[in-house]
């Protein structure tokens, strides 16, 4: 079952902007934590952004002050906000529930869900 569904990528120049769509079905939005995740072509899945049911986020290092992680509640869509992208900003982007998150965390603890990703080209 298909529970988290991505959308907005796309292609934007370095210093732009794009903003992440993943709709949430069934009890994955009320999951203790979301997370975004990005996945390159050259390595495993890097976990660049979460937020906890009761609001607190965390950021990759790479990311801070360029990226906002944030709930529409009524909506049940998780966003992602990414400002002033870089090339290593390129990848496939996917969102996780994770149902077994004490606290904030830039990885999955489980039991986890996933959606399929959408892709994020940055051009120089």
């Amino acid at each position: 079952q298909v529970s988290l569904t991505e959308s907005g990528g796309g292609t934007a120049p370095a210093g732009g902007s794009l903003r992440l769509s993943c709709r949430a079905s069934g009890s994955a939005f009320g999951a203790e934590s979301m997370i975004w995740f990005r996945q390159s072509n050259d390595g495993g899945r890097e976990g660049v952004a979460a937020i906890m049911r009761a609001g607190t986020t965390i950021y990759a290092d790479s990311v801070k002050g360029r990226f906002t992680i944030s709930k529409d509640y009524n909506k049940r869509i998780l966003y992602l906000q990414m400002d002033r992208l870089k090339p290593e900003d390129t990848g496939t982007y996917l969102c996780a529930a994770d149902h077994g998150a004490r606290g904030p965390r830039l990885a999955t603890i489980g039991p986890a869900e996933w959606g399929q990703g959408t892709q994020v080209t940055v051009s120089l």
